[in-house]
């Protein structure tokens, strides 16, 4: 019996470690931040404590939740790349898949419950992201699905605080409007082979890379000028203004090494650049622009 106990102390864990996964802690991260960052935004700095709280929770819940069921439904087309086919569900180390389905169910009512709490307007973009987010999945309507879910932490933050759309919620959402596919593109084009061969021929993969690609260049374009507006929007300082140039820069750079090289090495580097080096660095410089 003694020997025993640490080979079920491992399992236990392997097993919460993959149940964690399951809800893609890496993408729940980010999302859940630049919603807090719109929170921060939206109270020009100090949100109030114990709303600031209860915005954090419903965030963190939501997406997780979210993201668990995106991994669920995804499962099957994830066994058939090489990229994904080890994550928890595809690899059976949940088995059956359907047990991860109550942990990420209540995860979403919860944060979709407090949503409510917070604001009927937090609440229904949560829902649209979430209905959003869960349709016509690896689709070419996935891209502009994803536009629309994205989009929904940064409204359920900023709503939470400030319930009304105004320019600067606008030009959050055009931020990730143009973030999304320039982030979802690169990562396909970088495994176009690999999506191919799972049988996902949508843009960008059944397009030669050196057509593709050009958008990537014209976005990153877009998404600078963006970040930009957003300092005269958001009524920023020269901290924000030098924090999005100097991002905004290293995006351009990359789009445009990119375009140059046509290098899948480079279309994986323009992915990871865009996640939180990028988008995260880019909301933690609008809070903390606010606090000098």
């Amino acid at each position: 019996m003694e020997a025993a106990r640490p080979t079920q102390a491992t399992g236990w864990l392997r097993s919460t470690g993959s149940y964690l996964e399951v809800l893609k802690p890496r993408e729940t991260s980010l999302l859940t931040f630049i919603g807090i960052g719109a929170a921060v935004l939206a109270a020009g700095g100090y949100p109030p404590l114990e709303r600031f709280f209860l915005i954090v929770v419903a965030l963190l819940a939501g997406c997780a939740g979210c993201n668990g069921l995106t991994n669920y439904i995804d499962r099957d087309l994830d066994a058939r790349m090489r990229r994904t086919r080890g994550r928890a569900l595809p690899s059976r180390r949940i088995q059956p898949a359907e047990r991860m389905l109550p942990l990420a169910l209540a995860l979403l009512a919860a944060g979709l419950a407090l949503a409510w709490w917070l604001n009927p307007l937090c609440f229904l973009s949560g829902a649209v992201g979430t209905a959003a987010a869960l349709i016509a999945r690896k689709t070419s309507a996935t891209h502009f699905l994803g536009i629309v879910s994205s989009c929904a932490p940064v409204l359920v933050g900023y709503l939470a605080v400030r319930p009304q759309l105004d320019p600067t919620i606008a030009l959050l959402c055009l931020l990730i409007g143009v973030w999304v596919p320039l982030h979802v593109w690169s990562v396909m084009t970088a495994n176009r082979s690999d999506y191919l061969g799972a049988g996902l021929a949508i843009f960008p993969v059944t397009w030669a890379i050196e057509d593709a690609i050009k958008a990537f260049f014209a976005l990153s374009l877009v998404l600078y000028a963006a970040s930009l507006g957003l300092y005269v929007a958001g009524g920023f300082g020269w901290f924000y203004l030098v924090a999005a140039a100097l991002l905004g820069g290293l995006m351009v750079y990359a789009s445009l090494r990119l375009l140059l090289t046509h290098a899948s090495r480079d279309a994986w580097s323009l992915y990871k650049l865009s996640a939180f080096p990028y988008l995260g660095l880019l909301f933690l410089a609008m809070c903390v622009d606010l606090w000098l």
